[in-house]
């Protein structure tokens, strides 16, 4: 009988996002260990798990560059628990825990459970794995419910970034909302990127370049040639941590256009002032706050007299140049 290995440490929210989304720790496993993270408990929400299933048994390097990575537990003098788990049984252990879920109009579930039959709810399927975003935390249901509210007040979109997309699941979302859009989904890790890639053949959703289709690149912020290209976006979605949402607000801005909305997710109550503070400045205002224990999910809107313009190219003479510097 085949045996799949689990190495379990405990570590914060942060933490376990990061563990995700950096690949240099496996360097030395033979083959890539499937990533699942999870919350312990609701009412605790900073208090995580990083479970790591190798196909053959983890070695020192791997352990010790597991714990290296969650200064939390190494502080604190907790070890990696190594586990054996029989025959690929990780795969349904994964999925415990994650129930069907009811975020406004969408029905999120696993690959183990059955789609909603209800014809008012939209079915969207993500399983737990090396990517974050299975919907099943405050922050990703904030955002289900606020692209739903969106929806139902009226708001139309026909040019949508979704920044760190995860397991795809927001962008899914926005698809099925504005079905005539163009929608670009990015995240820093390759990883992502892939999974995003067979959750989206899970679920039918088109990828490529044009309206009603989902474009996915790899990229660090807003920096890929497709982003700048495709700016300015009326709806910009970014579920990802506090410090790079404020390291983002000049690049984000720049994407925005005069009423582009932003849905921002990812941080903590005492996070948010500096979060909003970071946006104001570059001419946001804030429309909405959804608080789901600690974790806020906020609406902004891009102010008109902030808005995007699209600098012309003209041909300068060398003489223009040499007196008034570029143009």
């Amino acid at each position: 009988m085949t045996e799949t290995w689990k190495v379990s440490i405990p570590c914060t929210r942060a933490e376990a996002q990061t563990l995700a989304a950096d690949n240099l720790f496996v360097s030395s496993a033979d083959s890539t260990p499937t990533i699942v993270a999870s919350e312990l408990d609701v009412k605790r929400p900073d208090e995580w798990m990083i479970d790591v299933y190798c196909e053959q048994e983890p070695d020192p390097e791997l352990v010790g560059n597991l714990l290296s990575l969650s200064p939390s537990a190494e502080y604190a003098g907790l070890l990696p628990i190594v586990t054996i788990v029989e025959n690929e049984d990780w795969v349904t252990l994964s999925q415990q825990g994650l129930e069907p879920l009811r975020a406004g109009r969408f029905h999120v579930h696993t690959s183990s459970d059955q789609p909603s039959e209800n014809p008012k709810l939209t079915n969207i399927c993500i399983d737990a794995g090396q990517a974050f975003g299975t919907g099943h935390h405050e922050t990703t249901m904030g955002c289900l419910q606020s692209l739903d509210q969106l929806r139902r007040s009226g708001h139309r979109f026909r040019n949508i970034a979704d920044v760190g997309t995860g397991s795809g699941l927001l962008a899914f979302a926005a698809h099925h909302l504005w079905r005539d859009a163009k929608i670009i989904a990015s995240d820093i890790d390759p990883i992502a990127v892939t999974v995003t890639e067979s959750n989206a053949e899970r679920n039918a959703i088109p990828l490529g370049n044009g309206r009603r289709h989902i474009r996915l690149v790899q990229s660090n912020g807003l920096d890929h040639p497709a982003l700048r290209q495709r700016a300015p976006f009326d709806l910009i979605i970014a579920n990802i941590l506090a410090g790079p949402l404020v390291a983002l607000a000049p690049q984000i801005a720049a994407a925005s256009s005069a009423g582009t909305v932003l849905l921002l997710a990812g941080l903590l109550s005492r996070q948010k002032a500096e979060v909003v503070s970071a946006y104001v400045r570059e001419g946001f205002r804030l429309k909405h706050s959804r608080l789901d224990n600690e974790w806020p999910c906020l609406t902004l809107v891009k102010s008109k007299k902030y808005g995007w313009v699209r600098k012309p190219h003209r041909k300068k003479s060398p003489l223009a140049s040499d007196y008034f510097g570029e143009c």
